[in-house]
Formats: C-alpha cells, sequence, structure tokens
C-alpha cells in the first residue's frame, strides 16, 4: 500500500545505541500525539487476546550529522512542515516538564539537535531528508 504521507525520524549518527534508540521512540510517539490518525487498529491473536495498535504506515528511519540535522530542521522551516525535535540537552532532563524548558532557553540556530521527527506529504519530506540515509 502506499500512502500519501511519509513518516522521517532523523537521528544524529554520533549517539551511543541507547540513545538513538530512545531518540526514535520519543519522536514516534510525539507524531502519533500530534497525528492520531498515525495510529491502527488494535491487534487480536489466535487466541483472541487483544493488543496495542502500532503506527499505521512505515517509518523510516535516516542517519545523520549535526550540520545535517540542523539542514534537515531549517528546510522543515522552509517548506512549513512542524517537526518534533529532540535536543542534546534532554538526556539530562527526566519530565516533559523539564524537557521542554531545556528547549524553550535555547534559540533556534543555537540548538543542539540529535533528532527529528516529521510526518507530512511524500514530497514534502522526500525534499527536507534529501541526501540523507537510512539508518543502517
Amino acid at each position: 500500500m502506499r500512502y500519501d504521507t511519509k513518516i522521517a525520524i532523523v537521528v544524529r549518527d554520533d549517539l551511543a545505541t541507547w540513545q538513538k534508540l530512545n531518540v526514535a521512540s520519543f519522536l514516534a510517539g510525539g507524531l502519533v500525539g500530534t497525528a492520531p490518525e498515525l495510529a491502527g487498529e488494535p491487534y487480536q491473536d489466535g487466541s483472541g487476546r487483544f493488543y496495542g495498535p502500532l503506527i499505521r504506515q512505515p517509518v523510516l528511519i535516516f542517519a545523520a550529522s549535526a550540520a545535517e540535522l540542523t539542514n534537515a530542521l531549517q528546510r522543515t522551516q522552509q517548506r512549513g512542515v512542524r517537526p518534533h525535535l529532540y535536543t542534546k540537552e534532554l538526556f539530562a532532563t527526566g519530565n516533559d516538564i523539564d524537557n521542554r524548558a531545556a528547549v524553550a532557553t535555547v534559540a533556534t540556530d543555537a540548538l543542539d539537535l540529535v533528532g527529528l521527527g516529521l510526518h507530512a506529504e511524500r514530497k514534502e519530506i522526500d525534499k527536507i531528508i534529501k541526501g540523507l540515509k537510512l539508518h543502517g
């Protein structure tokens, strides 16, 4: 099935594995939080037990340098796409209130980005992530 939209998560390539997984998880959750239609239907196994829904379409995860993340953020602004972000400072906080406070103290061009979550029309995402490679 081909979707009209695309989900892309861009994670900085110099992070520890646990950090990459953490960033991707937080960003995916944020995407579904602002676009509930991304959640599919609950699952049921052959024994009749129910499980929670998953995101209904593929999530592509890309690796990027700090500079490439900054470029991607600039492209989102130029294209009117609202990104979800994760900055390096958020590894030192422990809750959403402190996370938002940490981001609020830094100007856009000084953000130490470690991840971006994106959901928009396919062509818009393709232009934002142009040149990035899928995470390996």
